[in-house]
């Protein structure tokens, strides 16, 4: 195969699947055409939906094609878009390319990618003895609760075990191919409240205000350092992103105060040691914790799996990628734990912004890259 050669075109593949409305969490159309993409190139596709009301149901896709024993390489990707809001140039889903850029809602992220990858598998052998399968979640943007873990468990019933998986999230920064996700930092968020006595600001030995507690508690984990980072990881942080005492008179010692953190924490620690530190902190004033863990920390040591990564990437642009962990989370905190993961793709400049946008040539070229990767894990 030569190694630019396609018999399909990834900007045509992306205006298809971007003038699908599909924001989180996707459902219908896009899943149609993305299915249409797949069948005629022998993919045995399973949609199906996963969940119920708050946090679903969400529509899923997965797509698995076996052309003989060998390693089983696993594309990972989401068809769901953040809102697009008003203030476009031109219509979010009806895609439009001006200047060399093609336009619309998830261009970048991340519909540019599943066509840039539909676009590689028309280019392979089909001597690749093996198995490719596309695990894409109708909810990676929202909270993500029915997406990529019911894909997981479908995947393990029908008995489908990656070796390998590439999540096509926008990693590049300034040019396409100079950074690629390697690991992530893991996140949770903590609610914590302060219960008091309400009564009469003139009166305070009738009540017991709860603000100063709270305010105490947020000092001490202020105060909290929690590490230095690591070889691939920043420092760990606690960030207070929300208090809230809902007081709407002067006059009143309120009956509770309530506070939200969020932790982005690297592989020194973990959701529940976190939780535990939290709360012991907030149980020395009174203070109780409510927490929700949205991911663990993950880590793919550098080797086989990024080289053949940022090996395609070279041949292709002639950049040398730099491996990295920043950011925040994605899906490949999920399926780190069925095999090595790594994240590449396209620039992520534009992404979750007012007129998002991909360059033509990019997509071409991350199509180019995706061949490579594939060719090479199949063959070994």
């Amino acid at each position: 195969m030569d190694m630019t050669s396609t018999n399909a075109d990834a900007v045509a593949l992306a205006k298809r699947l971007i003038a699908c409305p599909s924001v989180t969490p996707a459902t219908g159309d896009v899943f149609t055409v993305l299915e249409e993409m797949l069948t005629p190139l022998g993919f045995t596709v399973d949609r199906f939906v996963a969940g119920e009301a708050p946090d679903g149901p969400v529509e899923n896709l997965l797509a698995w094609r076996t052309t003989g024993p060998g390693p089983h390489f696993a594309f990972a990707g989401h068809l769901d878009v953040v809102p697009p809001g008003p203030g476009w140039t031109s219509d979010p889903f009806e895609p439009a390319v001006r200047g060399g850029l093609l336009y619309g809602r998830g261009a970048v992220d991340m519909k540019g990618a599943i066509a840039a990858f539909v676009t590689a598998l028309h280019g392979l052998s089909d001597d690749l003895p093996g198995t490719i399968s596309l695990v894409i979640t109708g909810d990676e943007e929202g909270p993500a609760v029915y997406g990529t873990l019911a894909l997981m468990d479908r995947m393990a019933a029908r008995g489908l075990h990656p070796d390998i998986c590439l999540v096509g999230e926008p990693t590049s920064t300034a040019r396409l191919g100079d950074v690629v996700k390697i690991g992530r930092r893991g996140s949770v968020n903590m609610w914590i409240r302060v219960a008091g006595t309400q009564g009469h600001v003139a009166y305070p030995h009738l009540a017991d205000n709860p603000i100063p507690r709270l305010v105490r508690i947020l000092s001490a984990i202020e105060a909290q350092v929690l590490d230095k980072g690591t070889d691939w990881f920043q420092p760990s942080n606690i960030e207070i992103t929300d208090l809230e005492v809902g007081n709407a008179a002067h006059n009143v010692i309120p009956g509770a105060a309530t506070a939200r953190i969020s932790i982005r924490f690297n592989d020194r620690h973990s959701g529940a040691s976190l939780i535990e530190r939290i709360t012991a902190i907030a149980a020395a004033e009174g203070g109780m914790v409510e927490a929700k863990i949205s991911g663990e920390p993950f880590l793919t040591q550098p080797g086989m799996v990024s080289g053949l990564v940022t090996g395609a990437i070279r041949d292709v642009t002639g950049l040398e990628a730099e491996l990295s962990t920043t950011g925040g989370t994605s899906d490949a905190r999920f399926l780190s734990r069925l095999c090595p993961v790594v994240e590449f793709g396209l620039n992520n400049g534009t992404m979750h912004k007012l007129d998002e946008a991909v360059d033509v040539m990019d997509l071409q070229n991350l199509a180019t890259i995706y061949a490579l990767i594939v060719r090479r894990a199949l063959a070994g």
